[in-house]
């Protein structure tokens, strides 16, 4: 299913590195993991226990959104922000290391060094461009909508399509689903519906996810949202950009939760003529920047280039070191004169 004859080989590498059930295996996903990184590193250990693996952990270097935690599995993920000593004991004792929807060990922030300093084979299944370098095997795709599509494809083109269970399924769904914006964009692939198609069939109810992901909003998180949109959000019709700025302050105000401002970014992107979005929160020691385009507006290379991350052309994030203010002054300021 669409795998051409270079992936072909590593799909056999893969084959070959699972062929030994017994080895220790770590999934990891990387920092503040959305739905696509919890879905595609689910969805693989629920294959992996239908392959018989004894001995699987799954690691995330922080925690996530609530509306992501009735994935099955959900449990057994160990937040190493949590409990750092156990996560590092398992990455140094781990066979076998595979990296699902991050391209390089700096997107896993406090487990980089760990990841880097280990012996196990490491793998890198993602759809994020230009993959770094320290992996042992790299099956990298820019093409698929996600990287939950891409471990599915993994999966069928082992032959072992028919180990993936209702619950494997819903993972994988709930992981494309949120990464192409239940289909609004980055899906135009024919192949992606192919598989979608496939994992309902495996008895995916994909009105009830929908729900579960995206009609559970709690009251604050409902009033953060109309708070962010009539105080917060500015537009800067001549550079087609708006954006929205929270303070620690507007967070606490909201009892902000991990998670509450999922997706908020995408609102200020709704509005007519507007080509690019941006989303700035005040954290502890930086200013996390979020950013979302339309068309060829690259802000993957704004994210690399200007806010210390990367992404995806028309989806990426990154920080700034300034103060809020200094942050929103120097992006507009960038964004007037084109950053192209």
């Amino acid at each position: 299913m669409g795998i051409d004859i270079l992936e072909k080989e590593r799909i056999k590498k893969l084959q070959s590195l699972l062929e030994n059930k017994e080895q220790r295996v770590a999934i990891v996903a990387h920092t503040n993991p959305d739905g696509d990184a919890i879905g595609s590193s689910l969805g693989f250990y629920g294959y992996l226990k239908q392959k018989g693996f004894h001995h699987i952990d799954v690691i995330v270097p922080s925690g996530y959104a609530s509306f992501l935690h009735w994935m099955p599995g959900n449990d057994d993920v160990r937040n190493a922000t949590d409990d750092p000593e156990n996560t590092l004991k398992i990455i140094a004792q781990a066979n076998l290391i595979i990296c699902l929807d991050f391209n390089g060990f700096g997107r896993a922030e406090q487990l980089e060094k760990p990841l880097q300093k280990s012996t196990a084979v490491k793998v890198m299944i993602d759809h994020h461009p230009d993959p770094e370098d320290g992996f042992d095997l790299v099956i990298s795709d820019t093409s698929v909508s996600s990287t939950a599509e891409l471990v599915y494809r993994c999966i069928d083109a082992m032959g072992d399509d028919t180990l993936v269970t209702r619950e494997i399924a819903e993972c994988l769904y709930a992981g494309i689903v949120t990464d192409t914006g239940s289909f609004s964009y980055a899906c135009n692939n024919p192949v992606t519906y192919e598989i979608v198609a496939r994992l309902i069939g495996k008895g995916v109810d994909g009105a009830y996810l929908h729900r579960l992901i995206y009609s559970t909003y709690t009251e604050n998180r409902m009033r953060l949202l109309g708070y962010s949109l009539s105080e917060k959000l500015q537009v800067i019709p001549e550079a087609h950009t708006a954006f929205i700025s929270l303070t620690k302050k507007d967070l606490e105000r909201f009892h902000h939760r991990e998670g509450d401002t999922e997706g908020l970014v995408n609102y200020a992107l709704d509005i007519k003529d507007i080509r690019l979005a941006a989303l700035f929160m005040e954290k502890e020691d930086y200013v996390k920047a979020s950013f979302r385009s339309v068309g060829k507006m690259d802000v993957n290379r704004l994210a690399r280039n200007y806010y210390n991350g990367g992404g995806h052309v028309n989806a990426a994030g990154g920080k700034s070191y300034l103060s809020m203010n200094d942050t929103l002054e120097a992006f507009i300021a960038l964004v007037k004169k084109g950053f192209d």
